[in-house]
Order: C-alpha cells, then sequence, then structure tokens
C-alpha cells in the first residue's frame, strides 16, 4: 500500500543505489549529474550532485544514457534539499516546438 502522502499515480521502481543520469538545460547551457532514486511511468525522484541554485529547473531534460540518445524532458514538481522530484512531460506535448526552426536560440 502506498502512504497517505504518496501522490504520484503509477507504480514506482526503487533503485536501491540510484541509478547515475544527468540534467541539462533545455537550451544547454547547464548540466549536473544527478542519481535516479525511484522512476514511475509520470515522473521521477532524483538526487542532484551539487548546487541547483540559479538554474532554470521549471522544464529540463534528464538523460539516462551517455550518448545522449534515451532522455526525458521533465518539468520539476518538488524540491526537498538536494532531492527533486520531476514530472515527465509527454513527447506529443511539444512536438510541434520541435519541428519549428530554432531561430534566435
Amino acid at each position: 500500500m502506498a502512504a497517505s502522502t504518496e501522490r504520484r499515480k503509477g507504480d514506482r521502481v526503487v533503485f536501491e543505489r540510484g541509478i547515475p543520469a544527468h540534467m541539462m538545460g533545455i537550451d544547454g547551457t547547464w548540466r549536473r549529474d544527478c542519481l535516479m532514486e525511484d522512476v514511475s511511468e509520470t515522473g521521477a525522484k532524483l538526487t542532484i550532485d551539487g548546487s541547483v541554485e540559479g538554474l532554470h529547473l521549471k522544464e529540463f531534460f534528464l538523460l539516462l544514457s551517455s550518448t545522449g540518445l534515451a532522455y526525458r524532458r521533465c518539468e520539476l514538481a518538488w524540491v526537498n534539499g538536494d532531492q527533486i522530484g520531476v514530472n515527465f512531460l509527454k513527447q506529443g506535448d511539444k512536438r510541434k516546438k520541435a519541428r519549428s526552426t530554432s531561430a534566435g536560440a
């Protein structure tokens, strides 16, 4: 049974040691190492290596592979010290923007 404080809708997979991953700004101007502590279909809990002060965390990429081919677009759900909760954005949500040319980036 989920605790009464659990807000996530999907089943959660908890990793004993965390899975190494990277966070990167949508515009590519910042990058941080992190550990994915748990994950569900709708989001994840991350422990961030280093300060998040000054970073634009409203929306960012969670890179799950060293090549950057496996990633999820995320939005910040909550912050608690060096841990954050993220919601995954559906790929269809931003598809129109991805097709447009990247002028002025």
